[in-house]
């Protein structure tokens, strides 16, 4: 599955459901400045759109301030590329522009790419309740869910707004905490805690 680029000649675009477009926007004051994984259905509708062949948003400079990022979900075998290089690029943008970037993407809690660019260095994460998102497939409500359950990942400093749009679809967990902590370390638990001994 794709989102704004082009896999392989089978491959389709899979573009963001309106409602989750208008909730972006609202998020971010009316209008998203960057969309770097856009195609010729997007309704994004960002100020700068990086389009596959003509401009690859993985090798573009991401300086906006506001960022929408629906990436490719797949592998993107002719370029050597997956979604752990987007999800970088968004971890990137954060820190080194201070940008406020969002993303709709795959829930994988477990995968290195969670555990690199979102656990300790994202915002927050809103689970979406639609359990299987109904992506517009070139540009067409197809009425076909996606094969997983998606979230929207938030990297910026505006916490209480992103709760206050993305709680009516999802269960918005604040990640700060984890800012700064070892991810995907185990601490091993001493015998008397693990048997509720003394």
């Amino acid at each position: 599955m794709t989102a704004g680029r082009v896999v392989n000649s089978q491959s389709t675009d899979w573009c963001t459901p309106p409602k989750y477009v208008r909730a972006v926007k609202r998020f971010f004051g009316g209008e998203v400045a960057l969309d770097p994984c856009s195609n010729e259905w997007s309704v994004v509708e960002a100020g700068t759109e990086f389009r596959l062949p003509e401009r690859n948003g993985l090798q573009e400079e991401w300086t906006h301030h506001t960022i929408y990022v629906n990436p490719p979900y797949g592998a993107d075998r002719e370029r050597g590329t997956t979604i752990r290089d987007w999800l970088s690029k968004c971890a990137g943008a954060n820190k080194c522009h201070r940008s406020e970037v969002l993303a709709l993407i795959p829930v994988a809690t477990n995968t290195r790419h969670w555990k690199e660019f979102i656990w300790g260095r994202a915002t927050a994460v809103c689970f979406l309740y639609d359990t299987r998102l109904r992506f517009l497939v070139e540009g067409k409500d197809e009425g076909k869910g996606a094969p997983m359950a998606c979230a929207m990942v938030y990297w910026g400093e505006l916490y209480e707004g992103f709760a206050d749009v993305f709680l009516k679809f999802g269960a918005v967990v604040d990640i700060r905490p984890l800012h700064g902590k070892a991810i995907g370390e185990r601490t091993p638990l001493r015998q008397p805690e693990l048997f509720g001994g003394t």
